[in-house]
Order: C-alpha cells, then sequence, then structure tokens
C-alpha cells in the first residue's frame, strides 16, 4: 500500500493577535471617549447649560441597534434618511457591511463588549486551567436565545408601516433613547446590577457569554456572514490534522475537518491561522478564489470600511442629529415618564 508522502513547510508569519488587540484598544478608548463627551453632554442638559458642554457624540448612537434597523427600514420604505439619529443609520450599514465582507469579525475586531468579554473569560480560563465548554444538549439551546430575541425584535419592527415607523422615530421615546440607556447604566437598578453580575461570573466560566448565547447584534452578523465575501480557507492537501485550530478556536468550531469554514459563530478571530504549524494551510480567502489576504490586512479593511461608509454621512449632511439642545432640555425632565408609544 502506497502511503501519500506530502512535504510539510513550517508556517513562518506572524500571528495577528496583537494586531487584533490594538484594533480592539482603538475601538474602544473611542467608545470610552465618546461616552465621556456624552456625559458632558447630560451634564450640561440636566444642569440647563450651567456644567458641561452642549456638544453631543454623534457616536452614541451606535448603541441604539433598535433605532438603527428602524431608521433602515424607513430609508428601505421612502429613501430618506430620518433626521433624529442619522450616525446610527451609518453606523449599522458600516456594520453591515462588514458582516458581508469579512463575517462576524466586527464582534472579535471592534466590539468593546465582545473586547471585555473576551478577557474576562481568558482570566477565568487561566485561574481554572481549562476550558469550559457546554454540552451539545446545552449549547444548542443556549445559542437559539439570542436568534429569538432578534426575532422578536425583527418582527415587531418589519411589521411597522412607514407612517408608523415616522411616528416612533419622530417621537420623544426615540429623541431621548440615548439619555435613557445612559441611565440605564449610571443609576442602576437593583436587578440590573444582578443581571449584569451574573453576565460577568458566567463570562468567567464560559468564554464570551453574552456574545455567544444572548447578543442580538451577534445573531445578525452571524446570519449574514453566512453570504460573507472573505472566509477561513483549509487546504486539504497540505493540513497533518493536528487539531490545534479546533482546539484554538474561542466559538469551539470544527475547522480540522472543514474545506471552507461556513459558521454563524465563526467572529474571523484568526486564532485558528495562527496556530497552524503548516504553511499555506489556514487561510483568509475570498469565497470563490484562491486569492489570499494577508491577516494583519483585515484591521485595515475594516477601518477603511467603517470610514468610507461613516465618512458618507458627514459628507452628505447626515450625520448629527436635527434635534436642538432645546429639545432635551424640555424632554429631560420628563425622561422617567416617557415610554414607548
Amino acid at each position: 500500500m502506497s502511503v501519500r508522502k506530502i512535504s510539510i513547510v513550517k508556517n513562518t508569519e506572524k500571528p495577528v493577535q496583537n494586531y487584533r488587540l490594538i484594533s480592539q484598544v482603538l475601538f474602544a478608548v473611542v467608545s470610552i471617549w465618546i461616552g465621556i463627551e456624552f456625559y458632558q453632554f447630560i451634564a450640561f442638559v440636566s444642569s440647563n447649560g450651567i456644567l458641561g458642554s452642549a456638544y453631543r457624540p454623534a457616536g452614541v448612537e451606535a448603541y441604539l441597534p433598535i433605532s438603527s434597523l428602524m431608521s433602515f427600514l424607513y430609508f428601505l420604505f421612502t429613501g430618506l434618511i430620518h433626521p433624529v439619529h442619522p450616525a446610527g443609520f451609518f453606523l449599522f450599514i458600516g456594520f453591515l457591511a462588514v458582516s458581508l465582507i469579512a463575517g462576524k469579525s466586527f464582534c472579535s475586531w471592534v466590539c468593546p463588549i465582545g473586547f471585555m468579554s473576551e478577557y474576562v473569560g481568558a482570566f477565568g480560563q487561566h485561574i481554572m486551567k481549562k476550558k469550559i465548554v457546554l454540552p451539545k444538549f446545552l449549547d444548542y439551546p443556549l445559542r437559539s436565545l439570542k436568534y429569538l430575541l432578534l426575532g422578536f425584535f425583527s418582527l415587531s419592527i418589519f411589521a411597522m408601516s412607514a407612517a408608523e415607523l415616522k411616528v416612533f422615530l419622530d417621537g420623544d421615546y426615540n429623541i431621548i433613547a440615548d439619555v435613557k440607556l445612559f441611565d440605564f447604566f449610571f443609576h442602576m437598578s437593583q436587578f440590573t446590577v444582578i443581571v449584569l453580575t451574573l453576565l460577568f461570573i458566567a463570562s468567567i466560566f464560559i468564554r464570551n457569554f453574552w456574545c455567544r448565547y444572548l447578543c442580538p447584534y451577534g445573531a445578525l452578523f452571524g446570519i449574514l456572514s453566512l453570504a460573507s465575501i472573505f472566509r477561513i480557507k483549509r487546504n486539504a492537501n497540505t493540513c497533518i490534522d493536528c487539531s490545534l485550530c479546533d482546539k484554538s478556536c474561542p466559538s469551539h468550531i470544527k475547522i480540522m475537518k472543514s474545506g471552507t469554514v461556513i459558521s454563524d459563530e465563526c467572529t474571523s478571530c484568526m486564532n485558528c491561522v495562527d496556530s497552524c504549524p503548516v504553511e499555506n494551510t489556514l487561510e483568509f480567502k475570498p469565497m470563490f478564489s484562491n486569492i489570499k489576504m494577508n491577516k494583519k490586512n483585515l484591521i485595515w479593511l475594516l477601518i477603511i470600511v467603517y470610514s468610507t461608509i461613516l465618512a458618507g454621512g458627514y459628507v452628505s449632511g447626515h450625520w448629527k442629529s436635527s434635534v436642538p439642545v432645546e429639545k432635551y432640555h424640555d424632554i429631560y425632565e420628563n425622561r422617567e415618564n416617557i415610554g414607548h408609544q
């Protein structure tokens, strides 16, 4: 019996995790800076202009996914960009575009929550000296929760007409949604503290607990990633079946037996590519091409896509909210009584 012999060439390409860490830190710093600016804006509004700053950072709208989804649907119906949270619309477009180009990379290269969850999980793994993986009979039902949440929000929103969307988007609740989000985290109820504490503890034992099981945004990006242009591909002719890729994958994807990684849980973190000991065996390539993209360039791809789309919003005059500061003053004191219409 003849045995197939292959010439093994050691993979000397440097890992990309330091570049990913730079990307995560960069976007986390931007998020913190936006938070500081928004805190100053809240101080200005709450003090009737005595403290803080009248400048409201448009980037805070990245944390209003429901409003952004409604603005997106409103645009599909009317061709108009709603003026209350226009930056949220362009940020949402950017997130969708990246998911269609480079898979669920937003979650592992950009998202501050994913960044925090990842390192909390890494800390837990370091303490326990092992990786905890839930059995399939628990993992699959729990993973479905984020899709159920996404389905609930999507069905509620897509059932609305253009007129109904406009009523909501024009309403005080949507206008003050960013302030109410601020209140949620800075004036937490006992119930909120308990829930966040439980999520933190769960993330110590199960890496990326929130992202894997509960994040509706991650569910949306996961669905879109199934149609993404770039994917991780495996060359079966050079693969030595060492299973290092499977062991390194934080999403527990079975990469070693795949030709092309097609999974709604793949975040393009490149851990598997970095761990592969054989050159040109795991690579980041377009779906229907063998043209390899240097994995280091993913960070530049993300920055270019986001910058181009956000610049389009800024240059077109659809970036800053049309809501005057005086309107915030008028509804701020009554914000506790403002609910869904």
